[in-house]
């Protein structure tokens, strides 16, 4: 488990999204399989994989929860791959594409750049704002070295210094 774990419920996790300063990053909801087919281009959704009914009802769902929480995003980034966009989409309405966001192959200079960025991101987060995140098992993986179920929400709060972020808590899977 992630240095800096709090392990909040998701009640007290609910109150830190309320006040602020954290992210809530998303690994995409369900999607079956494990990798694009080769070839695959980001412009054209039907060569990619791609949300199944459930993950849809899932990327919903999520939605509902934080609908529930009368929890409002600051900003919805995601991913520009077409199953991130789709959950950020069907959850919470609005999204705006980010390459930091994007797939990485772990391990690469681009990786590095990229979680660089996303760290960076992370550290603007002001107080009484939060922000939502739709990504992938490793872009998320690069960022916190935690691995995430589909659907599920880490709760992040940036650590001063460029280090990994906090891992205050789980949004378990809906």
């Amino acid at each position: 488990s992630a240095t800096g774990v709090e392990a909040l419920d998701v009640p007290d996790l609910a109150r830190a999204l309320r006040a602020g300063g954290v992210v809530a990053a998303f690994r995409h909801a369900n999607a079956p399989g494990t990798f694009d087919p080769p070839g695959f281009l980001l412009e054209q959704c039907a060569t990619q994989r791609n949300l199944d009914d459930a993950g849809r009802a899932q990327a919903r769902r999520i939605g509902a929860w934080f609908a529930a929480q009368d929890l409002q995003p600051s900003a919805v980034r995601s991913s520009p791959w077409c199953r991130c966009i789709e959950t950020a989409t069907l959850a919470f309405g609005t999204v705006q594409r980010w390459d930091a966001l994007g797939s990485v192959r772990t391990g690469t200079d681009a990786a590095s750049s990229q979680v660089a960025a996303l760290r960076h991101a992370a550290a603007q987060v002001p107080p009484g704002r939060f922000e939502v995140w739709v990504s992938h098992q490793f872009t998320l993986s690069a960022l916190l070295g935690e691995s995430t179920a589909s659907g599920e929400g880490l709760v992040l709060r940036a650590m001063h210094g460029g280090g990994p972020p906090a891992l205050l808590g789980r949004l378990p899977p809906v």
